[in-house]
């Protein structure tokens, strides 16, 4: 990091200089190192008459997005793998993720509608072809692992919202009649003849009785869920509608996904007084147009609340950002590695979360919350958890990513908003509660040696000793 040298520094000296009596202001702080993590430290008073290494000034009025939740997915893997453990160690990992006191405190998590790439096989919620009216659609699978999965995070945090999306339509409502669109004798049984990895066709069949009964499809659902006690805040038309996969997956022609939303499943959600929100999500790819020609196809824009953005994604957060002011923005899938599960995977998230929090997302979703030691999906991707659990020896390891999302997840809470901080920011995110006067500051040192943080919070000093290669929390009350 750079020693800041401009007006910043000399307004420090300034400051501390004429000041006659330092404030201790009230700070909570905990750090994080690979060797050592979520150590609570002791704050203590430093004369800050030197400059710091890394200098932040912070203005508590210069407020930008609100911040609404942190989380991560409900997947049929991470649920069996929480069975491999006893009782009171599958109570401990959800209260470590779920609890509002102690844990990770996350509130809005995200869960697929039907198969994914970590479902324990293909499914869907209905497999009968020609099935128009939905007559045999059914959550039952569900009832097995998911719903569980979910009323067990409730049971500790009643407040959690959950949102959808689908990996993949009713196979039948696909050109090729297959969840995959990418073929791999190794993973699925797709044809040949049907493999294609373009982009911009679309896999589903655009005739308007598929695009009814899909839009019934999505009512049902989040009616279904509804009767078992569990709202669905929002969903979200499909989970990366630009990628062909081994696993389940459809590609659309963006405006065929602008003529479902507008045409069909806004006015299907309108008429049945759904008070589910409809996202374009998940969005993947960096070009602008291919979210424009959504939201501006017809009247999309007037049902799409939300645009939840992942992987490649992450190109397109700023352009949509500045063109859609309002719209809610969201991080829909932490890129989930190669289950290395290591320390630069946390360094690499962080620098994730910078860049969307910076470029107005609103919240933050990690994948797969726990999996075995394998962190493989059925499909053969080997990914990251936040938790992972020995198979074989039921040991389980609370990974560099777990703490990573705490740092923030249990100090920003959701009614939070982003601050626009100013100097050596590069490796710093800065947010405020407006509920009780507190400002967190999530802070890496990214050196090997230790570095000293100075912040300015409304004329206000707080000054710490950083230790190398650490993930720091601060929560600073101005009470």
């Amino acid at each position: 990091m750079k020693i800041f040298k401009g007006i910043l520094v000399l307004g420090l000296i300034a400051f501390s200089a004429c000041k006659e009596e330092e404030k201790s202001l009230a700070v909570s702080w905990v750090s994080s190192t690979e060797n050592s993590v979520w150590t609570e430290k002791k704050y203590e008073l430093i004369e800050n008459k030197e400059i710091a290494d890394i200098l932040i000034s912070i203005d508590t009025n210069k407020q930008e997005q609100e911040i609404t939740g942190f989380g991560g997915c409900f997947n049929e893997l991470g649920w069996d793998a929480l069975g491999m453990v006893t009782p009171e160690e599958k109570q401990q990992i959800l209260n470590d993720l779920f609890n509002q006191a102690e844990g990770c405190k996350f509130s809005l998590c995200r869960m697929p509608i039907g198969a994914n790439d970590y479902a324990v096989d293909w499914y869907s919620h209905n497999e009968t072809e020609g099935d128009f009216e939905m007559a045999n659609f059914s959550i039952d699978r569900d009832k097995k692992r998911l719903i569980p999965y979910i009323r067990e995070a409730q049971k500790i945090n009643p407040d959690v919202a959950v949102w959808a999306s689908p990996w993949c339509p009713p196979s039948w409502m696909k050109h090729s009649k297959h969840y995959a669109c990418k073929y791999n004798p190794e993973f699925n049984d797709l044809p040949e003849a049907w493999s294609s990895t373009e982009e911009l066709v679309s896999r589903f069949i655009t005739e308007p009785k598929y695009f009814e009964a899909y839009a019934l499809y999505f009512s049902k659902f989040v009616q279904a869920y509804a009767e078992e006690g569990i709202d669905i805040s929002a969903v979200h038309v499909q989970n990366e509608y630009n990628s062909a996969q081994n696993f389940p997956s459809c590609v659309w022609k963006p405006e065929d996904l602008g003529i479902f939303i507008a045409d069909y499943l806004g006015p299907k959600f309108k008429s049945e007084k759904l008070d589910t929100e409809i996202w374009l999500g998940t969005v993947e790819r960096p070009q602008i147009e291919r979210v424009s020609d959504i939201v501006e196809y017809k009247n999309a824009e007037d049902y799409v609340k939300g645009i939840g953005f992942q992987w490649a994604g992450k190109g397109a957060i700023e352009a949509v950002h500045a063109k859609y002011p309002d719209m809610q923005l969201m991080q829909t899938e932490t890129e989930c590695g190669d289950g290395s599960n290591d320390w630069k995977a946390a360094e690499y998230t962080f620098n994730l979360m910078k860049h969307y929090f910076e470029n107005g997302a609103n919240s933050y979703m990690y994948w797969n919350m726990v999996l075995d030691e394998t962190g493989k999906s059925q499909w053969g991707w080997k990914q990251n958890s936040m938790i992972s659990i020995d198979s074989k020896t039921k040991a389980i390891k609370y990974n560099p990513e777990f703490y990573l999302m705490k740092h923030l997840s249990a100090f920003v809470a959701p009614g939070s908003v982003k601050l626009a901080a100013s100097g050596d920011t590069n490796n710093a995110l800065v947010f405020y509660n407006k509920a009780n006067n507190e400002v967190t500051v999530l802070a890496y040192n990214n050196t090997s040696e230790a570095q000293e943080l100075a912040l300015n919070i409304n004329n206000e000093i707080v000054k710490v000793t950083l230790d190398g290669k650490s993930f720091n929390t601060l929560a600073v009350s101005l009470n």
